[in-house]
């Protein structure tokens, strides 16, 4: 496949060159992985190239396999794209999700993607090495993907700031984007006054909270205002946005599966079970990809700097029993 020529502008976004046809040149995705219990870099490049049955079976991520052969072929890839690069930190875990997701080419060190690709896909979830895996394609104007949580670092968050605002970076949970919320995502204002928001989610604050965090934040055009921590057996914390809405996370730690969420009006209320990751992850790609090729942010940058933001004040509310103020974080 020829690929999409590109050029870094003056503004350090690599973007396509002056003459060059992204839909007839295609769009290389590199993917990067892999974290233990965490199989984005097998979802994420199978709905974009389209899998083998035969390399999934090899794999160990039959959970991601059953789902994806429920979905018509016609709900796989995008026009002009193609995840043509994969790299993990084990050769043979790498061979197994390029055969699994039809990846056509394998690296062995992180730093050759740095010539072979037009964006990065970094699929893993240890968000204590976003920063050193992340910030240097992103300084050479690659623009990158980062699975949740973006960091939980107050200073690593001030290096990513810059590459949100430019569009450089996208950084969100597919639950932004659930299927299941297009009903109170269109239809708000029947609500009346959201008075409370509740998500319920397995395992922890910061992998699992995430989730339901840009589940409801997507929902409700509201800002956070101050966390608190339960003094429960589990994770479990309010936050007070802006509009006068509270919104209660539990994250019940190892617990039977659930990605819940619940919106309480003073005229409707409405429950969901998150379940179709497929559409989530499918609808987060795509916004990805909207945003590499046209240099505007599909998620506002405030949007994905409030759930980093509600994620570190959560942290020091639990270390310290004491509501944190937003505003005092200093992001």
């Amino acid at each position: 496949m020829d690929l999409v020529v590109t050029v870094v502008r003056e503004d350090g976004l690599r973007v396509v060159a002056d003459g060059d046809d992204r839909d007839e040149g295609g769009l290389s995705l590199g993917v990067v992985g892999l974290t233990p219990g965490n199989g984005h870099p097998y979802s994420f490049a199978a709905i974009v190239n389209g899998y083998s049955d035969a390399g999934f079976a090899d794999s160990e991520w039959g959970v991601v396999h059953d789902y994806l052969r429920k979905k018509s072929p016609a709900e796989f890839g995008f026009d002009g794209v193609r995840v043509t690069h994969a790299w993990t930190q084990e050769l043979a875990e790498t061979q197994r999700l390029a055969a699994a997701a039809r990846i056509p080419a394998v690296v062995e060190e992180l730093e050759e993607l740095h010539d072979e690709v037009d964006a990065l896909l970094l699929l893993r979830d240890d968000f204590e090495r976003h920063a050193e895996m992340a910030l240097p394609f992103l300084e050479d104007g690659t623009p990158v993907f980062v699975d949740k949580p973006l960091a939980l670092d107050v200073e690593e968050l001030e290096r990513f700031r810059p590459h949100l605002e430019s569009g450089r970076l996208v950084s969100t949970s597919g639950m932004r984007f659930a299927r299941e919320l297009d009903g109170p995502r269109a239809t708000l204002a029947d609500y009346g006054d959201v008075t409370v928001a509740r998500g319920t989610v397995i395992n922890d604050w910061e992998h699992y909270g995430v989730h339901m965090l840009d589940a409801v934040y997507g929902v409700l055009d509201q800002r956070p205002v101050t966390v608190s921590s339960y003094d429960v057996p589990h994770d479990a914390f309010a936050v007070e946005l802006d509009g006068g809405t509270l919104v209660e996370i539990d994250a019940l730690g190892e617990a039977p599966f659930t990605f819940d969420v619940a919106f309480y009006g003073s005229e409707a209320h409405s429950t969901h079970q998150l379940r179709d990751n497929f559409t989530a992850f499918r609808r987060t790609l795509w916004a990805f990809v909207e945003t590499v090729r046209t240099g505007h942010p599909v998620v506002e940058p405030e949007d994905t700097l409030d759930v980093m933001r509600t994620l570190v004040a959560g942290r020091r509310a639990r270390e310290t029993g004491e509501d944190v103020a937003i505003e005092d974080l200093g992001i």
